[in-house]
């Protein structure tokens, strides 16, 4: 289950020019169609998007505080929050603080300056960081400790407990420590992002005379010590009560335990592979030592100590947070993953979809003939990744008829069968092409690793467009039969990762609809040679035709409702942002067109201004699983007609990413998509909505029946089948 990794989907700098190193994060001012919407009416149209995304963790909090979520997912959804805040600012804010320091000041889409958005987001965050510490402190202490589980701090250990602790220390962590002093021949330590540490004031006992030492807590090491019985204490409590064996005839006077944020974003662009793939590796080891962002503290810091940090840290009084210790609560994670399945969502185990699962035998069934009968819509986590997705590579690279694969990757598992059976397929003299995105954010590392796996195994990998992110999520295999070759495609709206594929809501297409396949033959070509064929029939494809493409929908739209046909918009995705989209959803109300929006994180949409977006309606849904999928369904005279894929609506994606839509070729497959929505547009269903304030607000039980969990409607549904 997870919420976090998501502010990896930030905008990125626009990638100007080779060899440029792009210095700030800036998205070019919107310049609207001299139309109705530009007369100044209307100028605070869009929400920022900064603040939307920090109320977006907002609901991931108040998953967090509400108690009829599982009580060890209260406890996971703390920790996301940690991750997801943790990311925002070393990414959003850094790049604020950019944009500032080298004087761009351009106004936002919201009409505020980026000093204006900076001191919200620190007003607001500071808020939200101090209401997450007192959930901790205030509800989930207490609930665990009413089911038998005990986060503890040292003075509440018994005797017993303090004398395992020191054997811990003694055999354990004393080994790995290293104490770094601070002294004219000791210059103050770097202090890496992330990293918690216990900052300490150590006196010599014949002078009296004060130092300054920082001892780094190692990661190595479950977050909180497991003591027995379901008892645990932090392990910075553990190694601040030994501080006397890594300070030998030194009075401690105090501990206290800091953490920074750095700016970890990377500024990198490429000419070729090769330079690319050297100027990752670079931006990698400087990532480390970016400036910070963010100093947390322990509310009871000694003064002295907090001015030595903040001096020498070089962070500003109003990039301080002081809060309750324990600091660093993404060791949550660890308290949720214990055995105690009462205090849990239900177990559930995707099953195989009902056109991929056998009848009779145990035999795993024949991908391509299950597929060459008919188009295969998936739903993750619902459909089994494994039995369906991974099956179809893996089959695909032992089929001795199959000729050739090729398949784009963005992210994927340490351990990935998909990577194994790309191997494997390119051992057996199968031609195989991968698209691999080394700029991946966060999975730079990775990514470079299995890109030189693949190439050594024989496998043509190649690094997409110049000055564009590969983020689509594509795979196609050619096979050989009795009647020719035929192309078997697979468009996705989710990473081809088995592990995130659990908890990651997204849908897939496996299809042998040969209008599909001729266009995703034609873009690979556009990927990896010199063809740039921008005209397609059935894929829209960023940025050629992805932003055009849904307006002309959209447009289509309120043609429709002014003819008197049925006129309607459905969009689910993980954010809306562009403006150019955002202003054509607009004309559309206005003209009378109901529009649903069903958004994960940032919505800059302003729902229920009078005059501009009276017909617009924005939902949130989150839970148990993350929701990731992008649909785009259209009314279409009574036509119904809908697109998935890998885009969502924010700058990176429409313009400087290869991004994918499909057109669902069946009816059927539209109207199972259309069911997923209805269900999320239902009054019933929990979620919460969009004011025109920008303030989401949880949808509220009416009559007797209770609110129903999405997730758990459509779990049931699956459970059933």
């Amino acid at each position: 289950m997870s919420i976090d990794t998501h502010v990896s989907d930030a905008d990125e700098g626009p990638l100007e020019s080779a060899l440029h190193v792009v210095p700030f994060d800036v998205d070019p001012p919107y310049e609207p169609e001299l139309d109705d919407l530009d007369t100044g009416e209307f100028d605070d149209r869009f929400l920022d998007r900064e603040l939307s995304w920090l109320r977006f963790n907002q609901r991931v909090l108040e998953l967090a505080e509400n108690p009829s979520t599982p009580l060890l997912e209260r406890a996971r959804f703390l920790a996301i929050f940690t991750s997801n805040l943790d990311e925002f600012f070393m990414v959003r804010v850094a790049g604020l603080k950019r944009r500032i320091a080298a004087g761009v000041a351009v106004r936002s889409a919201s009409g505020l300056m980026p000093k204006e958005v900076l001191q919200q987001i620190w007003a607001e965050a500071s808020v939200l960081m101090a209401r997450h510490a007192g959930v901790f402190r205030e509800q989930l202490i207490p609930a665990l400790a009413a089911e038998d589980i005990q986060l503890v701090r040292w003075e509440d250990l018994d005797r017993d407990e303090q004398r395992e602790c020191k054997k811990i220390f003694k055999e354990r962590v004393f080994p790995v420590l290293t104490p770094l002093a601070v002294d004219p021949a000791h210059p103050f330590p770097y202090i890496s992002g992330l990293s918690l540490n216990l900052a300490v004031l150590v006196a010599n006992p014949k002078t009296g005379k004060e130092h300054f030492a920082r001892v780094k807590v190692p990661q190595i090491f479950s977050r909180f010590v497991p003591l027995g019985n379901q008892r645990f204490v932090p392990l910075e409590d553990v190694i601040g009560e030994h501080l006397k064996r890594l300070f030998p005839g030194m009075d401690v006077k105090a501990v206290h335990t800091f953490r920074v944020t750095r700016n970890e974003d990377l500024e990198v662009e490429e000419d070729d592979a090769e330079n690319l793939l050297k100027a990752l590796e670079k931006e990698l080891l400087r990532r480390r030592f970016g400036p910070p962002v963010r100093l947390e503290v322990e509310e009871t810091i000694d003064e002295r100590v907090l001015n030595l940090l903040v001096s020498e840290l070089g962070v500003r009084e109003e990039e301080v947070v002081r809060l309750p210790g324990p600091l660093d609560l993404r060791g949550l994670h660890d308290i949720a993953d214990l055995d105690r399945a009462d205090l849990r969502f239900d177990t559930f185990l995707p099953s195989t979809h009902r056109l991929l699962a056998p009848v009779e035998s145990a035999s795993p069934v024949d991908i391509f003939k299950a597929v060459g009968r008919s188009d295969v819509l998936l739903h993750h986590p619902y459909d089994s990744f494994s039995t369906s997705v991974q099956r179809f590579i893996e089959q695909a690279a032992a089929d001795p008829h199959v000729l050739a694969i090729k398949q784009t990757l963005y992210r994927t598992s340490g351990d990935s069968p998909i990577i194994d059976a790309l191997v494997d397929a390119a051992e057996a003299g199968k031609q195989v092409l991968v698209i691999v995105e080394i700029k991946a954010r966060f999975d730079e590392q990775a990514n470079i690793r299995w890109a030189r796996k693949l190439e050594q195994a024989g496998c043509h990998v190649v690094y997409g467009i110049v000055g564009l992110k590969t983020h689509c999520k594509l795979a196609m295999v050619v096979r050989e039969e009795p009647d020719g070759i035929k192309r078997y495609t697979h468009i996705g709206t989710g990473n081809y990762n088995p592990k995130t594929a659990r908890m990651y809501e997204d849908f897939g297409l496996l299809t042998t609809d040969e209008a599909i396949g001729e266009d995703i033959a034609h873009l690979f070509n556009n990927l990896s040679g010199w063809s740039r064929n921008a005209r397609y029939d059935q894929i829209m494809v960023a940025p050629d035709s992805v932003r055009s493409g849904l307006i002309e929908r959209i447009r289509a739209e309120v043609a429709h409702h002014q003819a008197g046909r049925p006129a309607r918009v459905r969009i689910k995705a993980n954010s809306v942002v562009d403006e150019a989209v955002i202003d054509e959803l607009y004309r559309a109300s206005r003209a009378g067109v109901p529009v649903d929006l069903l958004i994960r994180g940032i919505c800059s949409v302003r729902p229920g201004v009078p005059g501009l977006s009276e017909t617009i309606r924005v939902r949130s849904v989150l839970g148990r699983f993350l929701e990731h999928s992008r649909i785009f369904w259209f009314e279409n005279g009574g036509e119904p007609e809908a697109y998935l894929g890998s885009a969502d609506m924010m700058h990176r994606n429409l313009d400087r990413r290869v991004e994918v839509l499909v057109k669902l070729p069946d009816v059927d497959l539209v109207a199972e998509v259309g069911s997923v929505l209805d269900l999320a547009f239902d009054p019933g269903t929990a979620a919460w909505t969009l004011g025109r304030d920008g303030a989401w607000t949880a949808v509220e039980q009416t009559g007797d029946a209770p609110l129903v969990s999405m997730h758990d409607v459509l779990v049931k549904a699956r459970r059933k089948r």
